[in-house]
């Protein structure tokens, strides 16, 4: 007879004293908790946070981050705690954090994923990863994690978020950590289904990364790679002063990476030097690839969040989801508008059937289930518990 488990979600809203120990208090629907995710908005004291989820929680493993933004059943938040809880003998979960990934982040992916749990009663497993995105390329945090694991535990999670990301907090334990990766390593006796689309498309014609260096863009097609993004879009120079004009624009005109067999690999463009005339990525664009900028519309996005979680929840084998977490792009957020959050999240509400739903608006996502890439930009990730 399959052991008991259950998973909860609670959210406090507002920044008044007690979110933490509310929020907490509503994830807690069971006996036996084996961990608790926080999505906590940076407007909070996070240190305050972790003492009131505590006075609730007591010793439970926890894990957690700053967020872009939270997301819960009742619609998203710029201002709220969201508490995840999984419990019952169906799961087995343990923790583990790496500081300093700027120093060696493919180390740090590799070291938390030990922390996934060998039990052959618990076939299913994944590990969850929030991290810090201003360390580096999140890619190679994916790639340290994969040399551990090799193809057999999906990988999922997210970049944690800030008011103006210039620092990020990573929660573990009763500790706030930055230019951290904090992890949960999931084994279920149910399963755990991954699902993850972007929702964007190809504008205008290919352009082939000539010269390129990690997350930095040289040229495109022997051009200065800065030059030939302004003239796709018709964009003039920005002006001595508005340095954000750049970022606020490539928010919804990101590069596509084309990929053979599958969904183009989106890339966000984080920011452009006027002096080499390059573009920074979040993540590495390779010399000799491919690139398309990219667009969408809150439709394609909307479609996108659907295919998403259809995949996810198809990997659950026909069994009724106990629970949800999105893993969701600030920049499709932009796209979709207040409005457009709010029928999205209902509509992930409504591929629920019910059952709760909780996440956060990252900047960056994480999300491998074949190959050994796994790292997104401008993308959703879900992750369905069976």
């Amino acid at each position: 007879m399959q052991a008991a488990r259950w998973f909860g979600v609670g959210s406090a809203e507002g920044l008044g004293e007690g979110a933490g120990a509310r929020a907490a208090a509503d994830a807690l629907v069971g006996h036996d908790a084996k961990l608790l995710v926080v999505f906590c908005s940076p407007a909070h004291d996070p240190p305050s946070v972790l003492r009131e989820i505590r006075t609730q929680a007591g010793e439970v493993p926890l894990i957690g981050c700053t967020t872009a933004g939270e997301i819960a059943a009742s619609g998203p938040r710029d201002d709220s705690v969201v508490v995840v809880a999984f419990g019952g003998d169906g799961f087995a979960i343990e923790t583990a954090y790496a500081t300093e990934a700027s120093r060696g982040l493919r180390e740090a992916g590799a070291a938390v994923a030990r922390c996934v749990p060998e039990r052959e009663d618990l076939p299913h497993k994944v590990l969850l990863l929030l991290t810090d995105g201003l360390a580096g390329d999140q890619q190679q945090i994916v790639r340290g994690a994969y040399g551990v694991l090799g193809a057999g535990v999906p990988l999922v999670g997210g970049c944690a978020g800030g008011p103006t990301m210039t620092r990020t907090f990573q929660l573990h334990g009763d500790e706030v950590l930055t230019d951290a990766v904090v992890a949960a390593g999931i084994a279920s006796n149910a399963p755990l289904g991954v699902g993850v689309r972007h929702g964007w498309r190809r504008v205008g014609e290919p352009m082939l990364v000539t010269s390129s260096d990690g997350t930095r863009v040289d040229t495109l097609d022997d051009r200065p790679a800065l030059d030939v993004y302004l003239e796709h879009l018709g964009l003039d120079e920005p002006a001595v002063g508005d340095e954000q004009k750049l970022p606020r624009v490539a928010l919804t005109h990101p590069l596509g990476i084309s990929r053979p067999g599958g969904e183009d690999k989106v890339r966000l463009i984080s920011g452009g030097d006027l002096a080499t005339r390059s573009l920074s990525c979040i993540a590495e664009i390779p010399q000799g690839a491919l690139v398309w900028i990219m667009e969408g519309d809150a439709q394609s996005v909307l479609d996108a969040t659907d295919a998403a979680a259809g995949d996810s929840l198809a990997a659950l084998g026909g069994r009724p989801p106990l629970g949800v977490i999105a893993f969701d792009c600030i920049a499709r957020r932009g796209v979709l508008g207040d409005q457009g959050i709010q029928t999205e999240i209902d509509r992930l509400a409504a591929l629920a059937a019910g059952a709760p739903i909780a996440g956060f608006y990252t900047y960056g996502e994480i999300a491998r289930t074949r190959g050994v890439r796994g790292f997104h930009n401008q993308t959703l990730v879900v992750l369905s518990v069976a």
